[in-house]
């Protein structure tokens, strides 16, 4: 199921609004910690074809969120920005790290155009979004510890 309902658009008639930040369920690796950009192969984590958002971030002495994106096949998505260098510039800041979430493709515009303006990233998703997107509020990714056995 993704974030906000199931994807069955008869069901979104009356969308909520949203004005506190929610966890959309971002992504971890099971080890904990969390999955280095360049190195990940999305499709051993199945998204061929998963729709979601994700989000990449430097972790350098001044960490910074670097880029958000929404999208119908996160695998696809995440193969294009391995190969932008703008995205690839900050790998030199600490390594770039990126994580996920299953979102509804109705709240998907209005997810990243919240994480850009409160995130404040490094580099625009130029045209992703206008001027009359909601924004929909998300708490920031924040990995669970692994646990001790």
């Amino acid at each position: 199921m993704a974030l906000f309902g199931s994807d069955d658009s008869s069901k979104a008639k009356n969308a909520p609004m949203f004005t506190k930040p929610v966890d959309p369920g971002w992504v971890f690796p099971p080890e904990g910690g969390f999955f280095p950009f360049l190195d990940l192969d999305p499709e051993a984590y199945n998204l061929g074809g998963a729709g979601g958002v994700f989000l990449i971030w430097h972790a350098g002495v001044h960490p910074e969120w670097v880029y958000a994106g929404g999208t119908n096949d996160l695998a696809s998505a995440l193969h294009a920005a391995g190969t932008n260098s703008d995205i690839n510039f900050y790998e030199n800041n600490g390594g770039l790290f990126v994580t996920w979430a299953p979102i509804k493709n109705d709240y998907r515009r209005g997810v990243v155009k919240y994480i850009e303006v409160n995130f404040k990233t490094l580099i625009p998703n130029e045209g992703y979004y206008d001027d009359k997107t909601q924004p929909v509020p998300v708490n920031p990714p924040v990995s669970p510890r692994k646990r001790k056995t």
